[in-house]
């Protein structure tokens, strides 16, 4: 998939991303309070290299790290950078894509790739890419945080689609719904996912529909490319321990 269709998608998802949360600003604050807690230490210089509108890194702020957020999409790193500035939190955002991060070599004391982003990679070539990209902007033995979807799971189970997600809008109080449909490809790992979104329009429904595709990336496989890519001691650690929303990959940058 063309990288500029991952950036289209999210273009046009993200003045409505918040709505696939029951409750975004809740979400901010459990998943900031999770990702800190595995961090372990004050004031840390984290990178969210696909920050969207800012779930993790305005978390990650609200906890008093100091965090720059990159996305491949213009308009979700713009928004995530105005929502931190609404909140009194400082968080530099740039447009840039993880396979080819705008920093210095080893400037970071983390990076974060949270909420499935890494999957928009369909190739080992591109994988391999943004895995040693993360490598090199992180100080020796800096910490690597990976959230994928259970793709363990999920490669078993090649389920056709997600549970609906009901959010309310805070103005009035109307509900909106979001759910998926996925088509899964032939080698059954890759598959196209049609995102829906039912707005509320004056007693009818509007519906918006986005399209993209993911690569189920099995976990032991991942951590083989971590550590092919110089990360050290690559583990999966799952919700139920970290209180995160989705399985994270946590891995050193080797010395």
């Amino acid at each position: 998939m063309p990288e500029t269709s991952v950036a289209h998608f999210y273009d046009e998802l993200a003045d409505d991303y918040h709505l696939i949360y029951s409750d975004w600003d809740a979400s901010i604050r459990r998943q900031g309070d999770a990702l800190d807690a595995l961090i372990g230490q004050d004031r840390a210089a984290v990178l969210d290299c696909s920050c969207g509108i800012g779930t993790q890194a305005i978390g990650l702020a609200l906890r008093g790290h100091r965090v720059t957020g990159t996305d491949i999409s213009p308009r979700a790193a713009a928004r995530a950078a105005w929502e931190a500035a609404r909140r009194s939190l400082s968080l530099r955002t740039a447009a840039a894509d993880m396979r080819r991060l705008p920093f210095a070599d080893g400037q970071f004391d983390t990076v974060v790739c949270a909420d499935n982003s890494l999957p928009h990679l369909l190739t080992e070539q591109d994988v391999n890419a943004a895995l040693a990209e993360m490598r090199r902007v992180l100080r020796p033995g800096g910490q690597l945080l990976i959230s994928t979807r259970p793709y363990d799971d999920l490669l078993r189970d090649r389920p056709e689609s997600a549970s609906p997600q009901v959010s309310r809008v805070a103005d009035g109080g109307e509900r909106t719904v979001t759910f998926q449909l996925w088509h899964w490809h032939d080698d059954g790992e890759h598959y196209d996912l049609e995102h829906f979104q039912l707005l509320p329009a004056g007693g009818e429904w509007r519906v918006q529909v986005r399209r993209t595709t993911y690569w189920a990336l099995g976990h032991d496989w991942l951590a083989g490319l971590a550590a092919e890519a110089g990360f050290v001691d690559p583990q999966w650690r799952m919700p139920q321990e970290t209180g995160f929303f989705q399985p994270l990959l946590v891995a050193r940058a080797g010395e």
